[in-house]
């Protein structure tokens, strides 16, 4: 049987015809898991603490998925006009999801909003809008569409990220206008952008990486060598293994 593996997902408050809540996800994050022979099991808001604990425990992996901003409250600052919708619920429900996790040492893939979580979770602080905040000349909230990659990153040498990808060089597609702004301790910088953004984040000694692209959104046309499917390969291996 192929390892599960929670994945979080948010809920909208107010969904449907009928204007109740409903737990939403994007579908390609289920697919490539499945493409890489994980099961994935939704986490979400809805649950209960008592079945978060239930579902994590039966988990070999977990993975905080993107979406909304990160509540500034949740690293000490007030909200800037600029800041997106926040969804406190899903802040503490992946806040103790990923507190499960790492008691439980499994492998941990952040995405997007799953990056800036990891960073925030640890200790960390965003910035709340680049533009406003850290304003540069690469255009971190793309207007492509989302399986277009616009602009390059590097992976540090020596880390947990380039050893997997077999490259420092990076194409990367950027779909956010949040970042990491003071990295936590326990993480180190994984790979930045060419404007110096932090890209990616890891734990050193443990398998805890994030990654501020969407490597799931080409990760499925893309040849075996591809950077994206080396991620979700060596994330495989990984949960496949018990490595955190």
């Amino acid at each position: 049987m192929s390892p599960l593996v929670a994945v979080t997902a948010t809920l909208v408050p107010e969904a449907g015809p009928h204007r109740r809540p409903e737990v939403a996800l994007y579908a390609n994050y289920l697919s490539v898991l499945e493409s890489f022979e994980l099961s994935p099991v939704l986490v979400t808001p809805a649950h209960s603490p008592r079945s978060l604990r239930a579902l994590l425990s039966h988990c070999s992996g977990f993975v905080l998925t993107g979406g909304e901003d990160v509540d500034p409250a949740r690293y000490g600052e007030a909200p800037v006009p600029e800041l997106g919708a926040v969804s406190p619920a899903r802040d503490a429900m992946e806040l103790s999801a990923l507190e499960l996790a790492l008691e439980q040492r499994i492998p941990v893939l952040g995405i997007c909003r799953g990056c800036q979580l990891l960073n925030v979770a640890f200790g960390g602080t965003l910035y709340q809008d680049l533009d406003t905040q850290r304003p540069g000349e690469v255009r971190h909230r793309q207007t492509e569409p989302w399986g277009r990659r616009t602009h390059r990153a590097r992976a540090r040498p020596g880390t947990r990220l380039a050893s997997m990808l077999g490259s420092g060089e990076l194409l990367i597609n950027s779909f956010h206008h949040q970042g990491i702004k003071e990295v936590a301790a326990g993480l180190e910088v994984a790979a930045v952008a060419d404007d110096g953004l932090i890209e990616a984040i890891e734990a050193p000694g443990r398998w805890v990486v994030g990654v501020q692209w969407h490597p799931e959104r080409h990760e499925a046309t893309a040849p075996a060598s591809d950077p994206d499917r080396l991620l979700f390969a060596a994330f495989r291996q990984a949960v496949a293994a018990g490595v955190a």
